[in-house]
């Protein structure tokens, strides 16, 4: 990769009494980065930046954000013009090569996804091995580590060809996997994917269907799937992105990356955020608890889950389009008299014209609105971050075979402020006091 230029200037610091000037890089937007790769080395002191909010840990030309003005773009396209004009597949495409594919490459890659979904007939015993009760994510963890197991074929990591067959195996699986995980915590059967059957339309199904009665497919249900897969598609380096980097910077065949990323994801403070706002509404009950649970969010008595955004400093871009889906999809099969969506509608309502949440930008997120869709159309709050891991796993290959490209990759090894005690000299235990 060789898009990064200097900004023409560099930082000066003054370290222990010895000045340096370092290199100030310029991508093609977003904020210039000061280059600390010989901090250590001229001057023998590390950065301190927990949590990696101010450090740039890599180059990439995938997704970029602005949290200020609310902008996601995928490879230069804003997130609103794809969820709203593209398909899940195009946008995977986009992602995994960098531009919008023709006519001939965008069937090319639609076949190629679609006759990879089918899982190895002794993978289906896998799932034997879990308890009926176990949470689809720690199935999802499971069950992707152990793609490795069953394609030796693709894991040669250097070679581009086999990691072009690993990225379309996992595009392709993920969903088999993920209704698979479904249907065994329903303790109902299987269901195989159908060629016919569009990316998302093919999910629903293997999800929904039962041999007693098949999925009709409702148009509404499957955009709004659709357009859920691409809202989440990839958000640039987040924690669960960062995990595959780390992971693949070792040289980790790329079933085990994505695996790492899913154990990231699960986290209630990345992936679960959606879980977590359902629940939210879900222990308001009714509208008329409203105001008391607002005021208890501005006394710091109860957490506002669903509003807000760790990046975002205005309104999160793909809400506004969740929102739409949200509505046509509650339009559609939705019970206006259901206490939640009441409950959903009316804080939705007051989040959006009380004062308190205008000036601390706590406007409704993707997780709010994508938690009442997935309600709604009969997933189970245990399914939520499964359904992110799905949509996310093009994202995280995408940033993997990048980062096996970039001449400049080095295997991760993050630094340390130390705090512990300083050298002391081992005491038998009869001497110690």
């Amino acid at each position: 990769m060789d898009d990064q230029k200097p900004a023409g200037a560099a930082a000066s610091m003054n370290v222990n009494g010895k000045a340096l000037n370092l290199p100030v890089l310029k991508g093609t937007m977003g904020p210039d980065v000061v280059d600390i790769r010989k901090l250590y080395g001229e001057a023998d002191v590390f950065t301190y930046d927990p949590g990696f909010t101010s450090t740039a840990a890599c180059e990439s030309a995938i997704t970029f954000i602005d949290g200020d003005k609310g902008q996601l773009l995928h490879r230069g396209y804003p997130i609103e013009q794809l969820a709203e004009k593209s398909t899940f597949l195009e946008v995977c495409h986009l992602l995994l090569h960098g531009e919008l594919p023709t006519a001939a490459e965008y069937a090319k890659f639609e076949r190629n996804v679609t006759y990879h979904t089918m899982l190895h007939d002794q993978f289906d015993k896998f799932f034997g091995g879990f308890r009926r009760d176990a949470h689809p994510m720690a199935i999802m963890v499971g069950a992707v580590g152990a793609l490795a197991a069953f394609y030796h074929d693709s894991l040669d990591i250097h070679d581009e060809e086999q990691r072009e067959i690993s990225a379309i195996r996992l595009i392709a699986k993920m969903p088999t996997i993920a209704a698979r995980a479904f249907k065994y915590s329903m303790g109902q059967p299987f269901v195989h994917p159908r060629n016919e059957l569009s990316y998302a339309e093919n999910f629903l199904r293997m999800c929904f269907a039962v041999p007693a009665e098949d999925y009709v497919a409702n148009p509404v249900l499957t955009r709004a799937m659709d357009r859920i897969f691409i809202l989440h598609a990839d958000h640039e380096q987040n924690a669960s992105t960062s995990t595959v980097r780390l992971a693949g910077s070792s040289g980790a065949n790329p079933f085990a990356c994505i695996a790492a990323g899913i154990a990231c994801l699960w986290g209630p403070a990345h992936g679960g955020a959606n879980e977590e706002a359902l629940n939210m509404l879900k222990e308001i009950g009714t509208p008329d608890r409203i105001p008391e649970f607002v005021a208890g969010v501005k006394d710091r008595k109860y957490r506002l889950m669903g509003f807000g955004h760790r990046v975002y400093k205005n309104f999160d871009p793909r809400a506004k389009v969740l929102k739409q889906s949200a509505d046509e999809v509650l339009a559609a099969i939705g019970d206006p008299n259901d206490p939640l969506l009441q409950v959903a509608r009316e804080l939705e309502t007051v989040a959006l014209n009380d004062p308190y949440f205008i000036e601390r930008k706590l406007y409704p997120n993707v997780d709010f609105y994508s938690g009442i869709i997935l309600s709604a159309m009969g997933f189970p709050t245990s399914m939520f971050t499964v359904l992110f891991a799905l949509a996310r796993t093009v994202g995280w290959v995408a940033q993997w075979k990048e980062m096996i490209a970039d001449p400049s990759q080095k295997i991760g090894r993050p630094r340390q402020l130390y705090t512990g005690p300083t050298q002391r000299d081992y005491v038998p235990v009869e001497a110690r006091g």
